[in-house]
């Protein structure tokens, strides 16, 4: 049965069935779009919020400006960063700014945005 001809026809059994095939197109395109858009997104967003959970003083860290450092202390929401081997250069920032970590231990933690890889490499 051609289903061009079911939409186009208003009366009748076929207005229920092109009702029902509209509806299945729905739902089917929300599916494709659900796991090729919203469901990744989560999981970067869960791996994301894993990773800045498990920092600790004295990670290596990678801020989102492209600079190295070593985190000195915690808060909630904000980690105060040193850069460089000097002392006086420390800069509080948020957690969101880090894009890698590097643990103490020589475990390496890397989220990538755009793909969802995540590698640990002990030294």
């Amino acid at each position: 049965m051609n289903y061009l001809n079911l939409l186009a026809s208003g009366t009748g059994n076929g207005t229920k069935q092109s009702l029902t095939l509209v509806v299945i197109y729905i739902v089917f395109f929300g599916l494709i779009i659900y796991f090729m858009m919203i469901r990744p997104q989560k999981k970067q967003e869960t791996k994301m919020k894993t990773m800045l959970s498990s920092l600790k003083e004295g990670d290596s860290v990678l801020t989102t400006a492209g600079f190295y450092g070593v985190v000195i202390a915690i808060d909630e929401d904000t980690v105060i960063v040193e850069f460089g081997n000097n002392k006086n250069c420390r800069i509080p920032m948020q957690k969101s700014a880090i894009v890698e970590v590097e643990h103490a231990d020589g475990e390496e933690v890397i989220v990538e945005e755009k793909s969802e890889k995540k590698t640990l490499n002990k030294k």
